[in-house]
C-alpha cells in the first residue's frame, strides 16, 4: 500500500484539511502498513531457494556482497514487494528506497533517524502532550485525544447582524454565502466578497427600477423617457398633468414666474421685465380658460366661452353655467348696475325692492313718480285680480276725478260699491254709516224732485198715510222719515 498523507490544510483551522475520521483512517492504514500482521508473515513461500547472482553471496543465514563496501539492493520486478517474515534484525544501516511493510513488531535498539534529521527516542501515551518532548512520538490514542480536546476548546463562534450565532470546530465547514447584491468566491487562501450587478455603486452605471428616493439631492441629472413627479409628467419639452388635473405655477413668497419666451397657440410672448409678461400681440384662447385673480388691461378676445365659477359668458350672452342656478348682477359698495342701452327681458321674476329713477314703461303702462298712466291714445288701465282676489286701495282718501265703471268695488271688508251706483253693506244686518270729518256734511249732488207722491196725490194732500218710514241715525239720534211711492 502506498503512503497516505493527511491533508492538514493551508492554515490552522481553515476548514480545507481532512476531517478527523478521514485523517485517522489514513493514520490507521499507515500504522497497519508499518506494523504488518501475522497472517502476512506466514505467507512466505516455503521450500524455495532464492537465486542470487552478481556480487551477492549466501553466508549461512546472511546475504552478503562479494565486494567490500557494496550495497545490497532488494528490487522486486513490477508491482512485487519485498517481504521480511519472522523476526528481522538490522544491525547495520538499512536503506529503503521504496515502501516498506512491517507485519510484526519492530524493535530499534538505537535511535531512529528520520529524513528531516529529527531523532525519535520513544513513543509516549500522553493525551495532553505534557512532556513537550522533541524526540518522542505520540500514540494514536494520544494524538486523537489531544486533537479532540483542541477542537472543543478552539471552536469559533460566528454571529450575524441578526445576533444569531453558530460555533464552528475543526473539521467542520463554515460557508460564507453572498446575500442580496453580494457574491462570495474563494481562490487559494483568499475570500473575496464582491458586489453584483443588482447593487448601485458610486461610479458604476446602473438602471434603477421601481425605486423610491426620499429627500435626494440630484446634481446634473440626465433623464430619458417620461419623468413623473406626483401628478406632473415631464417628457422631452412637454410638461403635462394627470387626467383632468390642473397645472399650477406658483412661486414661493414674493417670487415671480419669469418666462423668457412663451408661445401660446403659435404666438410668441416677450418678457418685458422680471415682474410681468407683456403680450406682444393679441392672444386668442380657444376652449375654456379658468383663471384666479387676473388683471387685464386692454382688449381680451376669447373664442368660445368664458366660465368663472358658475357664470358662463358666450358670444353676447351671460348665463348661469349650472342648471337651475340664479344669475345675480351686483355692484360693489355704493355702486349701481348701470344699463345704458335698451333692455329687453322675457318672463322675469323680481324678488325684493327695485328702485327706479325716472319713468318705467311696461307696454302701454307708465309709472312716473306717483302717477300710473296709459301711454297709448285713449288707452285704459285695468286692475284685475285673479279669481276671488280683491283690489285694496289704502289711504285716507280715494279720489275718483271722473266716473267709476259699472263694476262692484269693495271699499273695505264691509262696504261694497255696486255696478248700478250702489253702496251696500256686505255684512248681514249691519248698518251703513255715511260720515264726514270735522264740520263736513253729507251732500247729495243732482237731487231729483217731484210735486206729487203716490196715491196721496199732490203736495197739498199731505200728510196722508205714507207707504213707509225711512229710519235714519243722525248724530246718534234715530229719526224716521215717511216715504211714499213715486207714482
Amino acid at each position: 500500500m502506498a503512503k497516505q498523507t493527511i491533508n492538514i490544510g493551508t492554515t490552522a483551522n481553515d476548514g480545507t484539511g481532512d476531517p478527523l475520521r478521514t485523517a485517522f483512517d489514513k493514520i490507521n492504514d499507515n500504522f497497519t502498513e508499518l506494523y504488518g500482521s501475522t497472517a502476512e508473515a506466514n505467507d512466505l513461500i516455503e521450500d524455495s531457494t532464492p537465486q542470487l547472482g552478481g556480487n551477492l553471496d549466501l553466508n549461512g543465514q546472511k546475504i552478503v556482497t562479494a565486494r567490500s563496501n557494496e550495497d545490497i539492493i532488494l528490487d522486486p520486478a513490477g508491482t512485487g514487494t519485498i517481504e521480511l517474515q519472522a523476526n528481522t534484525a538490522v544491525t547495520g544501516t538499512l536503506s529503503v528506497s521504496s515502501t516498506t511493510t512491517l507485519t510484526g513488531a519492530a524493535t530499534l535498539s538505537t535511535s531512529l533517524a528520520l529524513a528531516s534529521g529529527a531523532t525519535v527516542t520513544a513513543i509516549l501515551d500522553e493525551d495532553n502532550m505534557s512532556s513537550d518532548s522533541a524526540t518522542a512520538l505520540a500514540t494514536q490514542q494520544s494524538i486523537k485525544a489531544y486533537i479532540d480536546a483542541q477542537n472543543v476548546s478552539q471552536a469559533l463562534t460566528f454571529v450575524g447582524d441578526d445576533s444569531t450565532g453558530t460555533a464552528v470546530r475543526s473539521g467542520e465547514t463554515f460557508q460564507i454565502a453572498g446575500g442580496t447584491g453580494l457574491d462570495s468566491a474563494v481562490s487559494g487562501d483568499t475570500l473575496t466578497m464582491s458586489i453584483d450587478s443588482t447593487v448601485t455603486t458610486l461610479t458604476g452605471s446602473q438602471v434603477l427600477t421601481n425605486k423610491t428616493l426620499t429627500s435626494p439631492t440630484i446634481n446634473g441629472a440626465t433623464m430619458t423617457g417620461t419623468v413623473s413627479v406626483d401628478n406632473i409628467n415631464i417628457n422631452d419639452s412637454t410638461i403635462s398633468t394627470a387626467s383632468n388635473a390642473d397645472l399650477n405655477l406658483q412661486p414661493g413668497g414674493t417670487g415671480n414666474i419669469v418666462a423668457g419666451a412663451v408661445t401660446i397657440n403659435g404666438t410668441t410672448l416677450s418678457s418685458a421685465d422680471s415682474t410681468k409678461i407683456t403680450l406682444a400681440e393679441n392672444v386668442d384662447i380657444t376652449g375654456t380658460l379658468v383663471t384666479s385673480d387676473i388683471t387685464t388691461t386692454g382688449q381680451v378676445i376669447i373664442t368660445g366661452s368664458l366660465q368663472t365659477d358658475s357664470v358662463l359668458l358666450k358670444d353676447n350672452k351671460v348665463s348661469s353655467a349650472n342648471t337651475n342656478d340664479n344669475l345675480e348682477i351686483e355692484a360693489a359698495g355704493t355702486g349701481v348696475v348701470d344699463v345704458q342701452s335698451a333692455m329687453t327681458t322675457v318672463g322675469q321674476t323680481i324678488t325684493g325692492t327695485v328702485d327706479l329713477t325716472g319713468q318705467l314703461n311696461a307696454d302701454n303702462i307708465r309709472i312716473d313718480a306717483n302717477t300710473i298712466s296709459a301711454t297709448n291714445s285713449n288707452g285704459g288701465i285695468n286692475i284685475t285680480p285673479d279669481g276671488t282676489g280683491t283690489i285694496t286701495l289704502n289711504g285716507n282718501v280715494v279720489a275718483v276725478t271722473n266716473e267709476l265703471a259699472a263694476v262692484d268695488i269693495a271699499v273695505s271688508s264691509e262696504i261694497q260699491m255696486g255696478a248700478s251706483a250702489e253702496i251696500n253693506n256686505i255684512a248681514t244686518n249691519s248698518d251703513l254709516v255715511l260720515g264726514t270729518q270735522g264740520t263736513g256734511t253729507i251732500r247729495i249732488n243732482n237731487p231729483q224732485t217731484q210735486t206729487t207722491v203716490g196715491a196721496a196725490g199732490g203736495g197739498d194732500a199731505l200728510p196722508a198715510t205714507p207707504t213707509g218710514y225711512l229710519k235714519l241715525n243722525l248724530g246718534g239720534t234715530e229719526y224716521v222719515i215717511p216715504y211714499y211711492a213715486a207714482s
